[in-house]
């Protein structure tokens, strides 16, 4: 009698945990996952690193939001009005674009040429808003810029602020309120990465060698490379 209450039990805890289990799986299997960070394209990252020291206020999330709200780092992106990875219009190109990289030509179509020409721009809007209510703060400067870079600077300053445009509106929030911290936390876990991989190559014992005492003192190690320079 005892041995087939055992039995049951035995039988009913395994039935038990089988349940338990199965419960657990369906919820790791249904649970919703962790978003996916966007991150700076690797192809880009020299020269958005590069264009961000343009000015103060700018900073790779910034621009990287304002890169991907544009065109969604699409160089080839076009809207019929507006061309390209940082989707300035034509009659912008003309004033604001410029060679960046070094080729002699100012090419809309190239990032290098323009994403330091989208951070100039946005350097001179930053001056250009700190006329109007709120240009004087960071983030109102921000806010105005951003604006000013969609709808135009005259926009801005005829309205006093970010015009009543619901594109414009609309465009100003998906890059502060959405897209800004994404990347904003994505760039920090990127720089932490960074600074691991940095302190481990540091942290590793160099390789040293000696010369040995029967070779001849003045020789000296040739064919050794020099240090690569990126150019965004």
């Amino acid at each position: 009698m005892l041995t087939r209450a055992a039995g049951l039990v035995a039988a009913f805890l395994a039935g038990l945990a089988l349940v338990v289990a199965a419960v657990l799986v369906v919820r790791h299997l249904t649970a919703p996952s962790e978003p996916e960070l966007p991150v700076v394209p690797e192809a880009r990252r020299p020269v958005v690193e590069s264009a961000v020291r343009t000015c103060t206020p700018l900073s790779v999330p910034l621009l990287a939001a304002q890169i991907d709200a544009e065109s969604g780092w699409r160089p080839d992106a076009d809207s019929g009005h507006a061309q390209g990875i940082s989707q300035f219009s034509p009659v912008t190109w003309k004033e604001w674009g410029q060679d960046g990289d070094g080729d002699g030509k100012a090419n809309i179509w190239e990032p290098r040429d323009a994403i330091p020409s989208q951070a100039r721009y946005m350097c001179h809007l930053y001056e250009v808003v700190k006329v109007v209510p709120g240009g004087k703060t960071t983030s109102g400067a921000t806010r105005l810029a951003l604006a000013a870079y969609n709808a135009g600077p005259n926009a801005v300053l005829r309205a006093r602020g970010i015009p009543k445009i619901l594109e414009t509106q609309d465009y100003v929030d998906k890059i502060l309120k959405d897209l800004l911290p994404k990347y904003q936390e994505s760039e920090e876990k990127y720089q932490r990465s960074e600074a691991k991989h940095t302190s481990s190559a540091s942290a590793s014992p160099s390789v040293s060698t000696s010369t040995s005492p029967s070779a001849d003192p003045s020789a000296t190690a040739s064919g050794a490379s020099p240090s690569a320079t990126r150019r965004p």
